[in-house]
């Protein structure tokens, strides 16, 4: 029940995220892949930062905080920059496939930090043997996102044309 809770909990403040800040998914997309390539790097160095703090007590759930903020730290960045949705339906879809994706990135360091036991460890373990696809549709379809992503001043100069 607990892991339930936590994840949709997490997912809820994903998605509220991305859809009131309205930025596209592609983007977002790849600021989670950068951040996940940093956590593999930095998950020792993260730990020992969020441990000094005190904020955290120190364990399992020390790595499971300091993983998950290097993984969303990168994209949290960008929620506050970047190219935006217009339409409401584009905002869903793409707040909708940056939750997955981001829930993909962080079931791992979620595990570690919460009992799991019964269904939920059913659950999880569901989870984690379809992370790398969900991951890698995640990421080949916030690539495709960004090739319908115009630059600014291509559509300055395309609205000035007519």
């Amino acid at each position: 029940m607990i892991v339930a809770a936590v994840l949709i909990g997490l997912a809820l403040a994903l998605f509220a995220g991305a859809f009131f800040s309205r930025r596209r998914f592609g983007l977002l997309g790849l600021a989670l892949t950068a951040g996940a390539t940093l956590s593999t790097l930095w998950s020792y160095d993260a730990g020992l930062v969020i441990a000094s703090t005190g904020l955290v007590p120190v364990g399992p759930i020390t790595n499971a905080v300091s993983l998950s903020l290097v993984v969303l730290l990168p994209a949290i960045v960008l929620l506050f920059h970047g190219y935006k949705y217009k339409a409401a339906f584009s905002r869903i879809i793409g707040s909708l496939l940056f939750t997955i994706l981001a829930l993909a990135f962080l079931i791992e360091p979620i595990g570690f930090a919460l009992p799991l036991e019964g269904t939920s460890a059913y659950l999880y373990e569901q989870a984690i043997y379809y992370k790398d696809v969900v991951i890698s549709i995640g990421v080949i379809l916030a690539i495709i996102d960004l090739f319908f992503t115009k630059p600014a001043h291509v559509a300055e100069k395309n609205n000035k044309k007519k």
